[in-house]
């Protein structure tokens, strides 16, 4: 009777670990989807969003080209890095804040689309959408109350001045090549990419296509998976190391997306985790503000890159990002009724969504291409 037990056991002990190793490849496969959707737009687009930088007379503008160069790109460290470069050239620090307030934005809808992949499940999409939408919402917040100071009073243009002037006689710095991530998924980028190559820039929208299927499928089988295993100790640990608090959630959401250097990434690992009720929105809350803190390691690596007569500048549009984002965190979760309207908005928006799956697609359009192609139009 004890050996049975024992050989039980054991059989129980091995699937265990078996379904682990799958739901580590399944983590893998989400991230290398995440990698194909970037990299197909950057492919397929990233050069004609450059030219969007072109319009950036108007701070709104300014605003509106961040958020769609980054919803094109689908990576707000590419389009800072890129914004970076510029000002590196000679474009006025000034005329960068708004844009890289908009990267914030368009940052976001990596999250949205990552949500879809439980539009199956009412009740997991219901939660997976506040999880994915409570970021958006943050970020409108944050956009909505600091660039309209920063238009009166340049708050952030004199911090980051601020912050920069000790390096105005140093000599050039370089921290380039960090990228923890990029060398484990690139190389199954490239062997999807390779055959693509054949069709020229169509072959972008092939692996933007190949990369929302492997996304859909990719988070599928990581819920079914984290239903089975998300149990007892393993969901206690998980908690226990992001739900443990608001500042350690802060905190380790930095930790995880310096390391990553992609917030989009870190933050679409946490949309699944709260769609099958591992995590609660509230618990993934404060983790995504410090996924907005941790990306901005990507801008300041390629400011410290940068030499010349503008190199300074360069490192002062990189600090605005840093201060934008720990400013907006410690003002908008700092003070509880703001702290609640993010929250308020993404589960007002989630039950809409459950309900309405066209609200998704209405959100979607107005946010992302209807009103930010409304002002770029009007400007103009």
């Amino acid at each position: 009777m004890t050996t049975q037990a024992t050989t039980a056991a054991s059989k129980f002990s091995s699937m265990r670990w078996v379904r682990w190793a799958n739901l580590a490849f399944m983590l893998y496969l989400l991230l290398v989807a995440v990698s194909m959707v970037s990299g197909g737009f950057k492919w397929s687009v990233g050069e004609q969003a450059k030219t969007l930088f072109e319009f950036a007379s108007h701070p709104v503008a300014g605003l509106m080209i961040g958020l769609i160069a980054t919803a094109l790109i689908q990576s707000s460290s590419t389009v800072t890095s890129i914004i970076v470069g510029l000002v590196a050239g000679g474009l006025p620090v000034e005329t960068a804040i708004p844009m890289v307030m908009g990267a914030n934005i368009g940052t976001t809808l990596t999250n949205t689309l990552v949500s879809l992949g439980h539009a199956r499940c009412k009740e997991e999409f219901r939660r997976a959408f506040a999880s994915a939408t409570v970021h958006d919402f943050f970020n409108l917040l944050a956009v909505a109350i600091f660039l309209p100071l920063e238009m009166m009073f340049g708050i952030l243009d004199k911090l980051s001045g601020w912050l920069v002037s000790p390096f105005l006689k140093a000599g050039d710095m370089s921290m380039d090549g960090m990228d923890f991530m990029k060398p484990i998924t690139q190389p199954a980028v490239d062997l999807v990419k390779g055959p693509l190559e054949a069709f020229g820039h169509n072959g972008g929208f092939g692996l933007i296509i190949l990369g929302i299927t492997l996304i859909f499928v990719s988070i599928t089988l990581m819920g079914r998976l984290m239903r089975g295993l998300m149990v007892g100790r393993a969901r206690d640990i998980l908690k226990s190391a992001i739900g443990r608090g608001p500042l350690h959630g802060i905190a380790s959401g930095t930790a995880v997306t310096v390391l990553v250097q992609s917030s989009s990434t870190t933050t679409s690992l946490m949309v699944p985790l709260v769609g099958t009720g591992v995590l609660t929105v509230r618990e993934v809350y404060p983790f995504t503000l410090g996924a907005n803190i941790g990306t901005c390691i990507t801008a300041l690596l390629a400011a410290t890159a940068v030499s010349g007569e503008h190199a300074v500048f360069a490192l002062q549009i990189a600090l605005v990002h840093l201060c934008f984002n720990v400013l907006a965190t410690v003002l908008i979760f700092g003070v509880p009724f703001l702290r609640e309207i993010p929250l308020k908005c993404a589960f007002f928006l989630s039950d809409l969504a459950t309900k309405n799956k066209a609200a998704v697609a209405g959100y979607l359009g107005l946010v992302f291409i209807a009103i930010p192609g409304s002002i770029l139009a009007f400007t103009a």
